[in-house]
């Protein structure tokens, strides 16, 4: 069964984000993801997906609702764990967060 957290993201919640705006076509979930895949391609080699949220349906991602902070569940989920590139589409209609994804090699000695 989906979690909804009713805490609503807003333009301040979120590090430096990436602000686009689309006119005369309809967003759904997968374009959207589409074109947040490419903006978060341009600050980053691989980035990592870590949250996204959709504003029509309250629908997010990771599905989980916890804690009292004044941020929404996923959101703080994805910032613990180094979302640092953040897409917001059509002033929050939906925002995806990513993790850069550069390869960082470990030498084991």
């Amino acid at each position: 069964m989906p979690v909804i957290d009713v805490r609503r993201v807003t333009r301040e919640m979120l590090t430096e984000p990436i602000e686009v705006h689309v006119e005369g076509f309809s967003l759904d979930l997968n374009s959207a993801r589409s074109i947040a895949d490419q903006k978060a391609s341009q600050c980053s080699k691989n980035p990592v997906l870590l949250a996204w949220f959709e504003k029509r349906t309250g629908r997010h991602s990771p599905n989980i609702a916890y804690g009292c902070q004044e941020k929404p569940s996923w959101l703080i989920y994805a910032q613990f764990r180094g979302g640092s590139i953040s897409v917001d589409i059509n002033d929050q209609e939906y925002v995806f967060v990513y993790r850069p994804g550069e390869f960082t090699s470990y030498l084991f000695v």
